[in-house]
């Protein structure tokens, strides 16, 4: 069962990177979930390493301009697409400089084209201020795949932050297709001792939710699944009775 929602999760995000819908894929879902994300990220490299000999060129010129003169032209010439490419391969401390100085809503287009494993070091130093306002961007598209894929190179600190702007059925969609679900408990961890359960319960009101609640439950631990046991009576029959044996 855990397989088959980690396998649900990754053709989301692999129809992401292709740029088709995920019912085109629905031929994949009993492939293993680590199998399509390998592919997943070996596409993703091959789109980010096409024409990587030019993106170099152009991160080598963008050290020669004035950081503010750098960020409109990225707005209004290379566009989201193009920034994110280059931001795999631009210095970190000018990949930085550049990003506080975008527009939250175009900060947050490069991102869902972003391949976060190339720009970690420039996404962890992001101020906290620009992160939040790109987060509440994406939250307002409800993309929460690439909320989803940014969690992991967040400190702590911006995420507890982060996930205070999200509401719970949100955090249910983001929890779903998080890149590295080892870290499910942990980020969950940083929630609110409270707001666990009510995460939980927002399920009940949504059966399109239901999946993404017990994947959830599936990834946490022992201890902190007991904690809701005395929480699920509130949930729909066929949703409780899904939940209890999940957590056993």
């Amino acid at each position: 069962m855990n397989a088959n929602y980690e396998a649900e999760a990754e053709i989301l995000k692999l129809a992401r990177v292709l740029g088709v819908e995920p019912e085109r894929l629905e031929y994949l879902a009993r492939v293993d979930a680590d199998d399509l994300k390998a592919f997943r990220e070996q596409v993703t490299d091959t789109l980010f390493d096409a024409n990587i000999a030019v993106l170099q060129r152009m991160a080598l010129a963008a050290r020669l301009l004035p950081g503010g003169v750098l960020a409109k032209i990225a707005e209004k010439v290379f566009g989201p697409l193009l920034c994110a490419r280059i931001a795999g391969v631009v210095d970190v401390a000018r990949g930085v400089d550049v990003a506080k100085r975008l527009t939250p809503r175009f900060l947050s287009e490069v991102a869902a084209d972003l391949d976060p494993r190339r720009a970690s070091a420039i996404i962890s130093r992001i101020p906290l201020d620009t992160v939040l306002a790109v987060a509440g961007e994406l939250a307002g598209r409800a993309d929460w795949i690439t909320l989803g894929r940014f969690v992991g190179h967040l400190p702590d600190p911006t995420v507890r932050r982060c996930l205070e702007e999200i509401d719970d059925p949100g955090l249910l969609r983001i929890a779903f297709v998080l890149d590295d679900k080892s870290r499910v408990d942990h980020v969950v961890g940083l929630l609110p001792a409270h707001r666990l359960g009510r995460v939980i319960t927002a399920a009940g009101a949504d059966e399109d939710l239901w999946v993404p609640a017990l994947d959830l439950l599936n990834h946490l631990s022992a201890e902190r699944r007991g904690t809701l046991a005395p929480m699920l009576g509130a949930l729909p029959d066929g949703l409780r009775e899904r939940a209890q044996a999940t957590i056993k």
